[in-house]
């Protein structure tokens, strides 16, 4: 029971890490973009460091072999002057210099290697940032097309919204004709006044016209002849 009630727990806590994740996705990836470019920034530090430091120990390196050639000559003129002694001490020191620059120039070595291999972490850091950026924007964008998709059903699936909109344009489409409610009470007012049915009759050649007929306008127009 223990062990299933653990899982359970195990289980949830996963499926809200991954709402939390998914919700801020945006702001971790960014997070995480700048982590990136603060250690690619450390690297790049590093990488000026160990430059600098190689070009220090190649300077160190021109200096002794220019004073071992300076020494070799000097130990050559004295031996050529049969100044063994003075030869001698020159070669102790030409020795000694010989030692240090077998030991600089094995650190120049590793100092080589190592900057070869931190330039190219750099540049691949370097590239995967602008990759990650670019998956940024690309990202961004993908969120923005989903929260409007999202504020598009939202609206679309609020039923009631689209039953009242309906409703209203019912509504609407259901209201009478005001000019034909007009000529209607014309109409009804014309029956009441007793209007109509003297209209009736004189159609019928009971009693002279109330309105003016075509016959009425053309026997005028023959009349002025």
């Amino acid at each position: 029971m223990f062990g299933t009630f653990k899982t359970l727990i195990i289980g949830a806590n996963a499926r809200a890490e991954e709402q939390v994740r998914d919700k801020y996705a945006i702001e971790l990836i960014d997070q995480k973009i700048r982590e990136a470019e603060a250690s690619l920034k450390a690297a790049k530090a590093t990488l000026a460091s160990i430059i600098q430091r190689h070009r220090g120990e190649q300077r160190q390196v021109d200096g002794l072999k220019k004073q071992i050639k300076d020494m070799t000559t000097r130990a050559e003129e004295a031996l050529d002057a049969d100044r063994e002694d003075l030869a001698t001490e020159a070669a102790h020191a030409i020795a000694q210099m010989e030692n240090e620059l077998e030991i600089r120039q094995q650190t120049l070595e590793r100092l080589d290697h190592k900057i070869i291999r931190l330039r190219q972490s750099v540049e691949t850091g370097q590239r995967r940032i602008i990759d990650l950026k670019q998956g940024a924007i690309t990202a961004r964008a993908v969120r923005r097309e989903l929260d409007m998709q999202v504020k598009l059903n939202t609206t679309i699936g609020n039923t009631s919204s689209v039953e009242e909109a309906e409703e209203l344009i019912a509504t609407v489409l259901r209201k009478d004709d005001p000019f034909e409610q007009a000529e209607i009470l014309r109409e009804i007012e014309g029956d009441l006044n007793h209007g109509s049915l003297a209209d009736r009759m004189a159609d019928q050649g009971f009693g002279p016209s109330t309105k003016t007929t075509a016959n009425d306008v053309l026997n005028r127009l023959k009349s002025k002849k």
